[in-house]
């Protein structure tokens, strides 16, 4: 089994609890608006790292980091992009399986039409009552699911 870890919406805080929940990922995807470069050096040192930039990540680290990346899996493409109003490809015509976002600090898991829409919410600073959540894909023979953990953020 391949577990990828999803984390988005860091904004300068990467959690202990959500380092817990992404140690032993097989790689991560983060979706954007990460805060700092810190927290990629961070991540990277737990698995390898796909990650796309977010509208607040406007600094000269961040400038290289695209906007968008895909993933190749033997279960199918996984594209990942920051705010999944912005998506520009048609995911079906495309073949792509799983579509990952960021922006909305909304935990988000829906299946349309054969893809799976998965927006981990936000593991950053608290947004007005929303959740302090993470989220992880698993593939194995084929087959993808997904889950979306709310962390007991002490901070």
């Amino acid at each position: 089994m391949l577990r990828i870890g999803l984390i988005s919406d860091t904004h300068g805080l990467l959690r202990p609890e959500a380092l817990a929940f992404l140690r032993g990922s097989d790689c991560i995807v983060h979706g954007g608006d990460i805060g700092n470069e810190g927290i990629l050096d961070t991540l990277r040192a737990i698995a390898p790292l796909t990650v796309v930039r977010g509208n607040n990540d406007t600094a000269d680290w961040a400038r290289d980091i695209p906007e968008s990346a895909h993933m190749q899996l033997d279960a199918g493409t996984v594209y990942v992009l920051h705010n999944l109003a912005q998506l520009g490809i048609d995911p079906v015509r495309e073949g792509v399986r799983v579509v990952v976002s960021g922006h909305s600090h909304r935990p988000l898991v829906r299946e349309e039409d054969g893809v799976l829409y998965i927006n981990p919410g936000s593991a950053g600073p608290r947004r007005f009552k929303l959740p302090i959540t993470v989220g992880e894909l698993m593939v194995a023979d084929g087959a993808i699911s997904s889950r979306i953990v709310e962390l007991s953020a002490g901070r």
